[in-house]
């Protein structure tokens, strides 16, 4: 049974960082690609950040230069390194695998002062 499982959202201050985590069982990390996606209050959910198997990254624009994502194949662990973080970064962070319909629960991200 495939379970991803978020950790390390919270509140953080506007320019601050945080670095999330999706924990990965029941499958292989290494054999797909992942992705972190979020969906703030009111608004559909996004693609922010994906990472292939060959650790090909790419962002929405939004996040480029703040956020980056990484991957270790050991720990079957995705992580979400945010950087700079603003206001608008406030979100539920969902990690998502290889644009198939497996999804964690999310992590909440709030930034505010």
């Amino acid at each position: 049974q495939v379970q991803l499982v978020e950790s390390g959202g919270g509140l953080v201050q506007p320019g601050g960082s945080l670095r999330l985590s999706c924990a990965a069982r029941g499958i292989i990390l290494r054999l797909y690609s992942m992705g972190w996606y979020r969906q703030a209050p009111g608004k559909q959910r996004e693609l922010v950040a994906s990472i292939t198997t060959g650790e090909s990254t790419t962002y929405v624009d939004t996040v480029k230069g703040r956020f980056t994502i990484s991957r270790d194949n050991a720990k079957n662990t995705v992580y979400l390194q945010m950087n700079s973080v603003k206001p608008e970064d406030t979100a539920v962070y969902y990690c998502n695998l290889g644009g198939l319909d497996y999804w964690g629960k999310g992590t909440l991200v709030t930034v505010s002062s």
